[in-house]
């Protein structure tokens, strides 16, 4: 848990945002997202005075519970050596639990008369597995709750956003009956994370980089997102979904997205992500070339920090034969005037040997014919690297003259890190996003024709593999960098992998 003291370092960089009055009813309760990442996050807006001591929280959720039970819970999800009880109980007194069904209406004419009771503004919170959301939203609707007299009511709904085109399309039909689009807050716990909020001041903000932010600067951008991990006792979970659709089409779509996107005229919400639609919109089709764009792999047995671990096929609940991608890289062009010509690689895998999400991109090197042959061989290009976690910071490596006699270069490297800068931790991306959505910002939430156009992009290569019994699925031994058939895929076109 982050410290109660103020930074000074930080003050005057935010504006204090405090959100409305409200009451948050969290679907899925006793799961473990709201334990390990939601009540968190409200604990430490609370402590700050980001949501005012007036705020409830209603627990909904099946299990058996009592208010009592369930707050003991919450207590030990959220209690640190910097916690006391003095601050922890004024917010577990906003906590009440609420047993119910997600089918049953008249438990949800239950929670409306409690919500009367109360007489606040609402935010629903669907914490739960997807299956659950078409139930929940339709007796939203069937009670008349998405819409309350003298007070906003929003709903924020978590991925998976659909699994392919058209559950998505169904998913937001069946949201847009009850909800209208202004009061639905699709969430995406990247858009939190301060660097990926970071890029657009990073790009716009600064005269140095957004005039060489093209085509004629730079040669490719790579978007890597990298977890030792493997698929934690989810096996049935991950062979019906795969990495494709639990990590490329949303969280690193929106990383394309704010790395590709034109300026916007405004930091209005829907101008902001206008801009991003427009990006979706000029990615080229794979169509019949996902082929020779688009690789997948498998990992084997192998060794992640000195310690032996299974294959993926030897997981529970995973089929022998299984071709369920655990690792995939794919090779977008987006086809507007700025990016025209320039790639944009996407790779991300499970038991890789480090957790490392970053954007790094590579300029084009400059001729170096005047420094000799010797010299252009160990110039290296200058990348600039955007990291979104463990430590988020930026850094942009450039050539230096080695000292010496000779003339002789070597990369160096500029660093910027939150914490050694800001002197603190960046807030967790669910406290931001939880405050955007209590206060009415959907800057940072993703729109339904933006979740559509992602799907449009990844669906054909889905459909390709389904149908494609002969396309490989390439093994990679677990904590290496991925298969070898990869990296011999890019160096074919004159690249590599950067090193993490």
């Amino acid at each position: 848990m982050k410290s109660e003291k103020n930074n000074p370092l930080e003050e005057g960089l935010r504006i204090r945002k405090i959100a409305d009055k409200n009451t948050l009813v969290i679907f899925g309760a006793t799961g473990d997202l709201t334990k390990r990442k939601l009540m968190p996050a409200l604990f430490s807006l609370f402590k700050q005075g980001f949501i005012p001591k007036e705020f409830d929280i209603i627990a909904f959720a099946r299990s058996e519970n009592t208010d009592d039970s369930f707050r003991k819970v919450v207590e030990k999800a959220i209690a640190s050596e910097e916690t006391s009880s003095d601050s922890i109980e004024p917010f577990l007194k906003r906590i009440s639990y609420f047993r119910g069904a997600y089918s049953e209406t008249d438990d949800f004419k239950r929670l409306k008369k409690r919500l009367e009771e109360i007489d606040n503004n609402v935010l629903f919170y669907l914490a739960t597995p997807p299956s659950a959301f078409d139930n929940i939203i339709h007796n939203l609707g069937a009670v008349d709750m998405a819409f309350l007299q003298d007070h906003w009511t929003r709903v924020i709904i978590e991925k998976p956003f659909g699994r392919d085109l058209d559950s998505a399309r169904m998913l937001n039909e069946t949201i847009q009956k009850v909800f209208n689009e202004d009061q639905i807050y699709r969430i995406d716990h990247y858009l939190g994370k301060e660097t990926v909020q970071n890029l657009l001041v990073f790009r716009f903000a600064n005269t140095i980089f957004e005039p060489i932010w093209n085509r004629r600067y730079i040669d490719h951008i790579q978007i890597t997102v990298s977890e030792k991990i493997g698929i934690e006792g989810r096996g049935g979970f991950f062979e019906e979904t795969g990495i494709l659709r639990d990590i490329v089409q949303n969280h690193m779509m929106q990383l394309l997205c704010l790395v590709a996107m034109e300026p916007p005229s405004t930091t209005e919400p829907n101008a902001v992500r206008d801009e991003k639609v427009k990006v979706l919109h000029a990615v080229r089709s794979l169509g019949p070339d996902i082929d020779e764009n688009v690789k997948r792999g498998q990992y084997g047995e192998g060794s992640i920090d000195g310690n032996n671990v299974k294959g993926y096929r030897d997981e529970e609940n995973v089929s022998p034969q299984s071709k369920t991608e655990t690792y995939v890289a794919l090779r977008l062009m987006i086809e507007n005037w700025r990016w025209a010509g320039v790639p944009f690689y996407l790779r991300c895998g499970k038991r890789l040997p480090k957790k490392v999400t970053e954007i790094a991109i590579y300029f084009k090197k400059p001729p170096l014919l005047m420094f000799g042959h010797n010299v252009e061989k160990e110039a290296m290009a200058n990348v600039l690297t955007v990291t979104i976690q463990p430590d988020e910071g930026i850094s942009l490596s450039f050539d230096s003259k080695i000292p010496g006699y000779r003339t002789r270069i070597r990369p160096v490297t500029m660093e910027f890190r939150y914490g050694t800068s800001f002197g603190q931790v960046p807030p967790d991306a669910y406290e931001r996003l939880l405050l955007d959505a209590m206060i009415g910002d959907p800057t940072l939430f993703t729109r339904a024709d933006e979740n559509e156009q992602a799907w449009k992009i990844i669906d054909p290569i889905l459909t390709k593999w389904q149908e494609g019994s002969d396309i490989p699925v390439h093994s990679y031994r677990a904590g290496s960098w991925g298969p070898k058939k990869v990296d011999d895929w890019i160096e074919k076109q004159g690249r590599l992998w950067r090193r993490l």
